[in-house]
């Protein structure tokens, strides 16, 4: 284990965190809402700490292991949750508990969006930003972010990447060198930013609202400005927006940087993976209109497309934004979109949930399966399109699988022993792994009444399901610290 050189890594990354106060701070002196000695604090901070780690280092060069690359990553994903939190504990305008400020800080990060804050359209107007400026940092990866600056800093960052990258796909590169790689990402990314909070704006949104909430669409994050979220602006060409960022968010972002560069629609048509999410994204769709429309007729009808069409897109991408209050809805509804959140969005994409791919591959594994007991002999290779799967990605999807279900079923176990009934337990789970954010029973509106265990307990979800369970897990392996 290379302790220096984590330390210089962990050190260059609270600086480049630091950095990200400085527009928290413009926002608080435009709108003169008195936050900006808090933001102030929340930047000398962590500027402070990562110099005295960084600067007695600067001089360190060494290569990382994939194993230091794993500890990286979990280390500062955990650091920089509890950094975060600083402006929420420090603001008068909150008043809340330190587990309360940590929860909300994990939870934008990780893009999980569910919040213990009520009240919203009251808050200052630097706090609100700065909740979707966490979500928007943290939906590719502030350590993606990084891989463009740390070899800067003489920090080499492929180990990074492939700890962070989220679905298996982690040793594709869209360029040769991991740099460039990491530079695409974010040009791609900030573009359909732009985009978004431009259409927004257009379409009826004042310039703050649209800007935060291109932040939280674009990350499938889910916070918004205003405790109705989306039902506040009750404008059609406003949602159909969100829709449409909402999908384009959920597919791999590798295939728009290819189109971005190539400039042919083909990229999208030969993926897949991608026609499989827009197949299961409208199947979903159809249903849940149909059956919302049978349950409360036919009077309602085009209500019901346009609530059915927006909650559906928003849980199966797991954003988590609102357009209705479902506690009207019948039961199988929510609950199937609860559900829809385990399979997500696609690889590369920063969506949450068990990734679209993965679900393709084991139901055709699945399906050799039941031939090979017809045809014990018989030979059956797994093919996305024409490429064939080996048998190794197949069995490490199956492991990934087995893990999730089990840490799924033992946070389950561990919410109901504080007393938390079924429903609620099951959501609240579901909602924090699969980083989709609201959930039902207790925790339908938001997250401030439960216990303190249960938000730690959350927290932990939380970024477990950001870093796909695995990355966590492995830090506590026996064969991890052997030398």
């Amino acid at each position: 284990m290379k302790i220096l050189v984590i330390q210089k890594i962990i050190g260059a990354l609270l600086i480049l965190f630091s950095c990200t106060m400085i527009a928290p701070i413009l926002v608080s002196l435009i709108y003169d809402d008195q936050q900006q000695l808090i933001f102030l604090i929340s930047l000398l901070i962590p500027l402070f700490l990562g110099l005295l780690l960084y600067f007695p280092l600067r001089k360190h060069d060494d290569d990382l292991s994939l194993r230091d690359g794993f500890l990286v990553v979990a280390l500062f994903w955990l650091v920089l949750s509890f950094f975060g939190s600083i402006p929420f504990i420090l603001s008068d305008a909150l008043s809340i508990s330190v587990t309360n400020a940590v929860f909300e800080s994990v939870s934008g990060l990780t893009t999980t969006g569910a919040t213990i804050l009520t009240q919203l359209d009251h808050l200052p107007k630097s706090i609100l930003f700065y909740r979707s400026q966490l979500q928007w940092l943290g939906g590719l990866g502030i350590i993606v972010l990084a891989i463009a600056i740390l070899p800067l800093l003489g920090v080499g960052g492929m180990q990074l990447y492939k700890a962070e990258t989220p679905g298996p796909i982690k040793d594709n590169k869209m360029t040769p060198r991991l740099t460039q790689t990491a530079k695409a990402l974010w040009y791609v990314y900030l573009s359909i930013t732009v985009a978004c909070a431009l259409a927004y704006y257009i379409a009826g949104m004042d310039i703050f609202d649209a800007i935060c909430h291109s932040f939280s669409t674009v990350s499938i994050g889910g916070f918004s400005t205003h405790d109705e979220s989306f039902a506040y602006f009750n404008n059609t060409a406003i949602e159909l927006i969100a829709i449409l960022f909402m999908v384009i968010s959920g597919i791999n972002f590798s295939l728009h940087f290819l189109f971005w560069s190539k400039k042919s629609i083909a990229i999208y048509q030969n993926e897949y993976e991608l026609v499989a999410y827009v197949v299961f994204l409208l199947t979903l769709c159809i249903f849940v209109s149909i059956t919302l429309t049978y349950a409360q007729g036919n009077n309602y009808l085009d209500a019901n497309l346009a609530k059915g069409v927006f909650q559906a897109i928003s849980f199966a991408t797991t954003t988590g934004f609102t357009v209705s209050d479902m506690s009207g809805w019948p039961s199988y509804i929510p609950m199937l979109l609860i559900v829809a959140s385990f399979i997500g969005g696609c690889g590369g994409s920063t969506a949450g949930g068990m990734k679209v791919i993965r679900w393709c591959l084991v139901l055709k594994q699945g399906s050799r399966e039941i031939k090979r007991l017809i045809h014990p002999q018989a030979q059956f290779p797994i093919k996305l399109g024409k490429k064939v799967i080996s048998n190794n990605v197949i069995d490490s999807i199956w492991g990934f699988f087995s893990v999730y279900s089990l840490t799924f079923v033992a946070f389950i176990f561990l919410i109901m022993l504080s007393g938390a009934e079924y429903t609620t337990a099951f959501s609240m789970v579901a909602a924090t792994l699969n980083n989709l954010g609201p959930g039902l029973g207790d925790v339908a509106m938001n997250y401030s009444n439960i216990p303190d265990t249960n938000k730690w307990i959350c927290m932990l979800s939380m970024i477990m399901g950001r870093l796909e369970i695995l990355t966590l897990l492995v830090l506590i392996s026996p064969a991890f610290w052997r030398s």
